[in-house]
């Protein structure tokens, strides 16, 4: 086989597993906006809130978390500020860290949207696979680079 071909091949990977990976995300994201009024980015944050010790999060450990600066996480809390999803809360010892911290109306949000998440995820990707194929693609997934977090394989369910 050819360099050429070669290259074509292995980009042709990459490119399938890019728009898959954007077609699928734009699906979720489309089903919780639908069914719950939240975002994929919402739900994500408020799972690693109901994850934290005692529900919560410095504000910058959670932008980091879910790879948003400090001025889109700002933004995207004052939303789930609003809706009541979850609250800001200062550092006793230092005024200059605040927290996010899940509210009861969250969790619940949470719990209503995981069950429209999860179905979202078993008819877009994990319905489509055996368990043996599932196991074979994790284990390929693995050797890709993470965000070096504990918590990347994090749980989608609440």
């Amino acid at each position: 086989m050819s360099a050429t071909v070669s290259t074509r091949t292995n980009l042709s990977s990459w490119i399938a597993y890019l728009r898959t990976h954007a077609a699928i995300k734009r699906q979720l994201n489309a089903d919780l906006l639908e069914e719950h009024g939240v975002t994929l980015s919402d739900y994500e944050v408020l799972l690693r809130l109901s994850q934290a010790e005692g529900n919560a999060m410095r504000r910058i450990d959670l932008a980091e978390s879910v790879q948003l600066t400090a001025s889109g996480i700002t933004r995207l809390l004052d939303g789930l500020e609003r809706a009541g999803y979850c609250e800001k809360k200062t550092c006793d010892s230092d005024a200059r860290v605040s927290y996010a911290k899940l509210t009861e109306a969250g969790r619940e949000k949470l719990r209503e949207a995981a069950v429209t998440h999860l179905a979202g995820i078993e008819e877009l990707f994990t319905g489509r696979y055996s368990d043996d194929e599932l196991e074979t693609l994790g284990e390929l997934l693995s050797r890709l680079p993470t965000t070096g977090r504990e918590d990347d394989g994090v749980s989608c369910s609440a």
